[in-house]
């Protein structure tokens, strides 16, 4: 089979049709196959999934819910020989596919190519920080990159030669922790010149998000990826590249500083927890911008010790999963 296009989904009603809609097309002039891999949905997307003629795969034990988990269940049962990763709530270009295929068999020594990423939804202050971020890094002429955020389409030799697509540990960053490794082993990848896919994901207020984030495991996701690199070559990798977790320990650093002079000089102490502030909302343009931004730093630092110290399964077993529709 020339390609697979796996989706890991966990509640997506609103966008389940849509993106199953557009990976069905967008495999179709290779006879290739669309994988559903649900992480235990309690709303109507299996029932909406049910009507196209797609494989559905749904995590057997929901403790063990991941982005990582995700991601490695629609991987497992993957047959194509490139695999593209979705999420429930992205649209893939028709396209894409068809012009990745021919950008790999080009580049031999690229692992994974992506494209342009469309953000769609920016109506909290979360999403409108990862529009800018997102937009800037997925720019014509980007070439080589480190990871492929938001999907892209890979070799399915490559992924196998590092033993597995996504760490099932991980609440996030599980397309980083992929590139650090497809890197070790002597990888590229790359994202070119052409729209791969628009992403709506979530609404809602983003300080909330950031207290799910907490209660969900996704803050700690820094610490996962540094936890499962220790003794691995593509831990100097991790080090170097994800700056979540160089921030994370800044902001640790900053606060003993903060409780060091809050004893001694508080006046300090003060001017050290407003300048961020301000430096965020100049940075940033907004003071609501630049206090989320504070947040989502302080919840990283947090999670970065959560994380370190949370409790991990072999990233190579075999994740347990309950066939729903061969077709």
């Amino acid at each position: 089979m020339m390609v697979t296009v796996g989706i890991k989904a966990l509640n997506e009603e609103s966008h389940i049709e849509a993106c199953l809609v557009s990976a069905l097309a967008a495999v179709a002039p290779f006879q290739g196959e669309v994988i559903l891999a649900d992480c235990g949905s309690t709303d109507h997307t299996i029932e909406i999934a049910k009507r196209f003629p797609v494989k559905i795969f749904q995590l057997a034990d929901l403790s063990q819910r991941s982005c990582g988990t995700g991601a490695q269940l629609a991987f497992q049962h993957a047959q194509g020989e490139y695999f593209y990763m979705l999420d429930g709530d992205m649209v893939l270009s028709p396209e894409f596919l068809a012009t990745g295929i021919d950008y790999l068999k080009k580049h031999p020594d690229v692992a994974g190519v992506g494209g342009r990423v469309s953000q769609k939804n920016t109506e909290n202050v979360e999403y409108r920080i990862r529009a800018e971020t997102s937009e800037a890094d997925s720019q014509p002429g980007a070439g080589t990159v480190d990871r492929l955020d938001c999907g892209g389409l890979y070799r399915a030799d490559a992924l196998h030669s590092v033993g597995y697509f996504a760490d099932r540990n991980l609440h996030a960053f599980e397309e980083f922790e992929l590139g650090a490794r497809l890197q070790a082993a002597g990888w590229k990848l790359a994202r070119i010149d052409a729209p791969a896919v628009d992403h709506y994901g979530h609404t809602g207020a983003g300080f909330l998000l950031l207290l799910k984030w907490i209660r969900t495991g996704y803050a700690g996701a820094a610490g996962e990826v540094l936890r499962g690199a220790i003794g691995r070559p593509h831990l100097p990798i991790v080090v170097r590249q994800l700056g979540h977790v160089r921030n994370a320990v800044v902001v640790i650093v900053w606060w003993m500083c903060v409780l060091y002079f809050a004893l001694n000089f508080w006046p300090l102490s003060l001017a050290m927890v407003i300048f961020p502030i301000l430096f965020l909302a100049f940075r940033r343009k907004s003071f609501s911008l630049a206090l989320y931004s504070f947040a989502m730093w302080n919840v990283y630092a947090y999670g970065l010790i959560a994380g370190l110290f949370r409790k991990r399964v072999p990233p190579t077993e075999k994740i347990d999963d309950v066939q729903l529709s061969s077709l």
